[in-house]
C-alpha cells in the first residue's frame, strides 16, 4: 500500500475517515508491517534516531478501529482490542509461560521473554534478554544483545507525536528495578545499575573525572551508571533529589558476554 502514509495521515485529521474500509485496510497493513519488523516507529541514520510520527498515529488509530473481544490461549482468557503474537517458533523466540509480547511489537530471532511484557509498536532486538517482571513500553527501541533485568520498566510513549521513544542501544545491560522513562536514550554498551531511575529531567551526572559533566536524557556509550543524589534549593531549604551518577566506563578489554554484570562488580556495586 504505497499511500498507506498518506491515508493515515488524512485520517488523523480528520476521524471520520477511520470509517472508510481503505482507511482501515491501511491502518491494518502498518500494524502487521511493524510486527513482522518491515516497518518501526523509529530508525538510526548516520548516528542519529528519526521518530516516524506517522507510524505512531497509525498505532493510535489501531484502538478506535478495533472491537473489544474475547482472546483465548489455552486455560488463559484476556477481553482486550488487540491481540497477542504468535508462531514464536517460526520466529526462533524463546517465550517462557506468562510472557506477553503484543501483536504490532516486533521481536528479532534470538529475544529471550521470561514472564515479561512487550507493548505495540516496540522493537526488540536479536539476542536480547527481557527478563522476569521487565516492561518495554509501546514504540519503545531495544537494541541487540541488550539484557533487561527482573523488573526493569522501559517506558512507552504515543504522544506527543514527535516525542522519541526510550532507545536502548545494542549490548546495553539494565540493572534490576531500573527505571527508563521518557524518551530516555541509553548509548551501546552502557550499564546501567540496580535501582537507577533516570527521566527526560533527570541530572546525569559523570563523575568519574577532575570535574563533574552532566547529561539529560542520554547515557554515554559504556557508561557504567548508579544511582546517587544531588541537592536541590526549596522554599523549605535544602533536599536531596534523585540523580544518576556515572562512575566509569566498561572495560573494552572484558568479553561482552561477561562484562555486563562484571562491570558492575569492578566497582563493588550490586546488579
Amino acid at each position: 500500500m504505497n499511500n498507506a502514509q498518506q491515508l493515515i495521515e488524512s485520517a488523523w485529521d480528520n476521524r471520520e475517515l477511520i470509517k472508510n474500509s481503505t482507511t482501515v485496510k491501511a491502518i491494518d497493513y502498518v500494524i502487521e508491517e511493524l510486527d513482522k519488523g518491515r516497518l518501526r516507529i523509529c530508525t538510526k541514520q548516520n548516528d542519529q534516531w528519526q521518530v516516524h510520527t506517522w507510524l505512531k498515529k497509525a498505532v493510535i488509530l489501531y484502538f478506535p478501529v478495533k472491537q473489544m473481544e474475547t482472546i483465548e490461549h489455552g486455560p488463559f482468557e484476556f477481553h482486550d482490542k488487540i491481540p497477542l503474537k504468535k508462531d514464536f517458533a517460526a520466529q526462533q523466540v524463546r517465550v517462557v509461560p506468562q510472557a506477553l509480547a503484543r501483536y504490532g511489537s516486533h521481536l528479532e530471532p534470538g529475544v529471550v521473554m521470561m514472564p515479561s511484557y512487550v507493548n505495540i509498536g516496540a522493537y526488540v532486538g536479536a539476542n536480547s534478554m527481557v527478563d522476569t517482571w521487565a516492561t518495554v513500553g509501546s514504540c519503545a527501541q531495544i537494541g541487540q544483545h541488550v539484557h533487561l533485568s527482573g523488573g526493569v520498566g522501559i517506558g512507552g510513549v504515543l504522544e506527543p507525536l514527535q516525542a522519541q521513544p526510550v532507545i536502548v542501544e545494542d549490548h546495553a545491560f539494565i540493572g534490576s528495578r531500573a527505571i527508563l522513562v521518557e524518551g530516555v536514550h541509553v548509548g551501546e554498551e552502557a550499564v546501567i545499575g540496580a535501582n537507577v531511575t533516570i527521566t527526560g529531567s533527570t541530572k546525569i551526572i559523570d563523575v568519574s573525572g577532575d570535574q563533574p559533566k552532566e547529561y539529560k536524557g542520554y547515557i554515554p556509550p559504556k557508561s557504567v551508571v548508579i544511582p546517587g543524589s544531588t541537592s536541590k534549593t526549596f522554599p523549605a531549604g535544602n533536599f536531596g533529589i534523585p540523580c544518576a551518577l556515572i562512575i566509569g566506563q566498561r572495560k573494552a578489554s572484558t568479553d561482552k558476554k561477561t562484562s555486563l554484570n562484571d562491570a558492575l562488580r569492578d566497582f563493588n556495586l550490586s546488579v
